[in-house]
């Protein structure tokens, strides 16, 4: 999501909104690990897109990115140097590639949102490499959150891993909260600001951490032919890694957990 949209006050979930939330997560889940199954070389991402959309209505569920904002797909497909809201076409996935894949569903009202950058066959040190820090910039998010923390431990966390590395951070693009609604607050930046540092996290906020690692410069540009494709203005590589995230009395609950996917400390 763009940083600094106007939003309303943000909402603390009671028992029956998280398990509301903790359905919407599952499926989502459930839903990214049957991507998995279908990202190859060779296949386009229209294609997967169209099994998406296939796939989560055979479920009794609604693809949240159909129609959001004009958006006519039902989920993105970033390629390489496209850093977010890549368009699904007829562009195959070939060996070497990253894709970043992002899915949202909508659960009996509720939100569930993740993504996850695969390698297509044998990939470069440096494909591999940036995509390996998304991940862990992901977790090293997750693991600075404790009940009543400020949003900017996230973005102090992901900052320093990322610069350890070598690797830079998005700032244009940032998590969101997360509900009945696809954005709401609190605003997730991934890099710590000034109203990052005065917001508090409380038990029942629900939100996405989603941090976009670029393995030259953070700066981005936005195609205007479709408005939505979001690339590295230097035309390196990105990788992205997202979850959903309740933050509960006894710490942060990761409600978008594969079954078949990569777990915190996995090596690409």
């Amino acid at each position: 999501m763009l940083q600094n949209q106007q939003q309303p006050k943000k909402i603390l979930l009671n028992e029956a909104g998280r398990q509301n939330m903790r359905v919407a997560g599952q499926f989502n889940a459930q839903l990214m690990d049957y991507v998995r199954s279908i990202v190859r070389p060779g296949v386009t991402t229209g294609k997967i897109d169209k099994l998406i959309h296939q796939y989560t209505l055979d479920h009794g569920h609604i693809p949240a990115t159909l129609g959001y904002q004009g958006y006519n797909h039902s989920c993105c497909t970033s390629l390489n140097d496209v850093i977010c809201h890549g368009i699904p076409d007829d562009t195959e996935l070939r060996e070497g590639d990253i894709v970043n894949i992002d899915v949202t569903t909508i659960v009996k009202g509720w939100y569930g949102d993740q993504s996850e950058t695969f390698m297509i066959g044998k990939v470069s040190d440096r494909a591999r490499g940036v995509t390996q820090c998304a991940f862990d910039c992901l977790f090293a998010g997750i693991d600075a959150l404790f009940p009543g923390c400020t949003v900017s431990v996230i973005g102090d966390a992901i900052v320093k891993e990322a610069t350890r590395r070598g690797y830079s951070v998005v700032r244009e693009y940032v998590g969101h909260g997360l509900g009945t609604k696809f954005h709401q607050p609190p605003n997730v930046p991934h890099f710590p600001d000034r109203k990052s540092r005065q917001e508090k996290i409380l038990p029942g906020t629900c939100f996405t951490i989603e941090p976009m690692i670029n393995s030259g410069t953070r700066f981005t540009r936005l195609d205007k032919r479709d408005g939505w494709t979001v690339r590295t203005r230097d035309k390196q590589l990105s990788a992205q890694f997202e979850h959903t995230i309740l933050m509960t009395e006894n710490g942060p609950e990761i409600l978008t957990t594969t079954k078949n996917g990569p777990q915190k400390g996995h090596k690409f």
